[in-house]
């Protein structure tokens, strides 16, 4: 039995089909990350096409991109139409250089935070995770961040 394409799709199909509860497919929608429409009855439907977009946030939520980036990212692609292998492609290369970057950062956090271990936070001058550049000193000296309470600002 063929699929007809043209038949919409009801939140809860979309739901199941994806692997979402209808709570997901709701909160998509009102995100503006897939689009849907009302029925005369005033039931949401959904295209076929939406099925691959939430697959698509799916396996970038699941990599850590936030939803405002796959946001942008959806919205430079055209609508009414899933979504191809060059599309994939393109996002895919965006988001892998955004994961490269963060994983050069967080591999530079953890080498400065092994440096860190030891020193008790007693030397707030010498610090790249609390006190980069030592702006700290302009407080006071010593732990000046427990004694007056005060909150290092970016």
């Amino acid at each position: 039995m063929a699929i007809d394409v043209r038949v919409p799709l009801s939140v809860g199909e979309v739901a199941h089909r994806c692997g979402v509860t209808i709570a997901t497919v709701h909160f998509y929608d009102a995100k503006g990350l897939i689009q849907g429409w009302r029925s005369v009855g005033n039931q949401r439907r959904y295209a076929r096409d939406v099925l691959r977009r939430v697959a698509i946030i799916k396996i970038a939520q699941g990599a850590g991109i936030p939803l405002a980036t796959i946001k942008a990212a959806l919205d430079g692609l055209p609508s009414g139409r899933a979504l191809t292998a060059k599309d994939w492609r393109r996002l895919s290369t965006i988001w892998r250089n955004m994961l490269t970057d963060r994983i050069y950062s967080l591999t530079a956090l953890r080498d400065q935070l092994e440096g860190c271990i030891g020193c008790g936070c007693l030397s707030m001058d010498d610090c790249p995770l609390r006190n980069p550049g030592d702006r700290l000193s302009e407080l006071g000296d010593g732990a000046v961040l427990l004694e007056k309470g005060a909150a290092l600002k970016g």
